[in-house]
């Protein structure tokens, strides 16, 4: 069948397009992305096969915005814990010093202001939450006033002054390790990182290291590298640390929503019209 295959959707990463599979499908003229995310690919050498390609940044927008918060939230009011304080059979009261984090009029740092970004930063307006982003590009003055926020030129003020830091940006060699231990020391010790990109923008093992010393109060993680971690992992050995297995686009109706938008990729590349999520080798 392989002269008849013109187009893959791929789905969490699966079929493996190597060079191998790109010889082997000589009609192949699109590969649609269930995501947003496209460093699992090498966008280069898929392009010199004459290969389209694009993601589905319109359907994961909102829920992965959505996740963003729930993290946010849960890590600050300590729900995780909490919860299994309130199930367990040992527990006849709740501890007064248990003791949450409040968000209505925090200071929240977003990195990384694109569809995603900007989605939580209407999120968390309505949280009567402070406003700070930074961004490779400013957005527009009436965006910014839209959700009230303030631009960073540089990403040392928005560690600095946030008490949430929420991760946004897309894995390539300049963000790998984005956040590192020096940008670990510039946050407050009582501030909470947020990731939800990718695992490998933030240094795990500078992560784990700040936690333990007091350095951050608190991360929550959608997304680690590996994953899942290796059952050893610092990461896993800390109460200050919430991690889900990313979850980010995992509601019913944006995963139905993802396969609609590759599906209107596919048919807009095979008929020679302009895809409306094509992604381009940098």
């Amino acid at each position: 069948l392989s002269k008849k295959v013109q187009a893959i959707y791929l789905w969490w990463h699966k079929p493996v397009i190597d060079q191998e599979l790109l010889q082997s499908l000589p009609n192949l003229k699109v590969i649609a992305n269930s995501g947003v995310g496209m460093d699992h690919l090498d966008l280069k050498l898929i392009a010199s096969f004459g290969v389209k390609m694009a993601n589905a940044p319109r359907a994961v927008s909102s829920s992965t915005a959505d996740a963003a918060m729930a993290l946010l939230l849960a890590s600050a009011r300590r729900l995780v814990e909490v919860h299994h304080i309130a199930v367990s059979p040992a527990v006849d009261y709740c501890e007064a010093d248990i003791l949450g984090v409040k968000v209505t009029g925090a200071t929240l740092g977003i990195i990384g202001m694109g569809r995603i970004g900007y989605k939580i930063a209407l999120r968390a307006k309505a949280f009567g939450m402070n406003i700070l982003y930074h961004n490779r590009t400013r957005r527009k003055a009436q965006e910014e006033q839209a959700v009230g926020a303030t631009y960073c030129e540089k990403i040392d003020t928005l560690l600095q002054q946030a008490d949430f830091v929420v991760v946004v940006v897309s894995l390539t060699p300049e963000t790998r390790h984005l956040i590192g231990k020096r940008e670990l020391e510039l946050m407050k010790p009582t501030a909470t990182l947020v990731n939800i990109s990718r695992g490998a923008v933030v240094d795990q093992e500078a992560l784990a290291a700040a936690l333990r010393a007091g350095v951050l109060g608190a991360a929550a993680l959608d997304v680690t590298w590996p994953e899942p971690l290796p059952r050893d992992h610092p990461l896993l050995k800390l109460k200050n640390v919430l991690i889900t297995p990313h979850l980010g686009i995992k509601t019913d109706k944006a995963t139905y929503m993802i396969t609609e938008e590759a599906v209107e990729n596919i048919l807009a590349a095979l008929n020679g019209l302009p895809m409306p999520s094509e992604v381009l080798p940098s």
